[in-house]
């Protein structure tokens, strides 16, 4: 899609430094998926202690039982 920005030649050159972005077009899409990244990552901070009660630990493992029909293939073994 084009659209015409109105961006301080400075600045843009900044950004374009700072991410190693090779165009204009480059450096604001990078940008703009940085935003995108930055936004997500603030709705998951929402969550950090919201279940104060979790435990920190892993749960434990249980391995399922074999099926009958696997219990008699390996007692035929």
């Amino acid at each position: 899609m084009k659209k015409t920005l109105n961006i301080d030649a400075k600045l843009l050159a900044e950004a374009r430094a700072a991410c190693g972005a090779g165009t204009d077009t480059e450096t604001v899409r990078l940008g703009l998926e940085k935003l995108v990244q930055h936004r997500a990552y603030q709705e998951i901070r929402k969550f950090i202690g919201s279940e104060p009660d979790a435990e920190l630990t892993m749960p434990p493992r249980h391995r399922e039982l074999p099926s009958p029909r696997a219990r008699a293939r390996r007692a035929g073994r």
